[in-house]
């Protein structure tokens, strides 16, 4: 049986607001947006070098928390899977494009004012995150 793995885990900054629609052939919502990550490294002579990547960001039945929680250099955690697709522009060019099917965001902004980080998840994952453990729940 053969075995594959396709996932994406991103950590980066919204580039744009969310452009929120709705599928024209099943009505369910979809929200697009761009994450940009960074990787540092050291350069040849020796002084560092930031290295922006932007990754198209796909994301079926936005929650209203997140449509409205969701802007323009947001820190956030992306999961999902990678899709590769192509379409036709409309000169009748034919276009591939890379995108992240976002199956999880967590938002990692502090909430203003209280230092808190919003931990807020999407379905199917479940609940936020506690922010406190209560104490029949350690381990040890």
């Amino acid at each position: 049986m053969a075995t594959s793995l396709n996932r994406a885990m991103l950590i980066g900054n919204l580039g744009r607001d969310p452009e929120n629609r709705v599928t024209a052939n099943q009505n369910i919502p979809v929200s697009t947006f761009s994450v940009a990550t960074t990787n540092s490294y050291k350069g040849k002579d020796g002084n560092w070098v930031n290295e922006t990547t932007w990754h198209n960001i796909v994301y079926y039945n936005i929650s209203e928390y997140l449509k409205g929680s969701l802007k323009k250099g947001s820190k956030v955690y992306i999961e999902g899977r990678i899709n590769n697709r192509d379409y036709t522009d409309k000169e009748g060019n034919k276009r591939y494009t890379s995108e992240v099917i976002a199956e999880r965001i967590l938002l990692l902004d502090a909430k203003e004012g209280t230092g808190n980080y919003g931990g807020a998840t999407t379905e199917p994952f479940g609940q936020p995150p506690m922010t406190e453990t209560p104490d029949s729940d350690l381990p040890f």
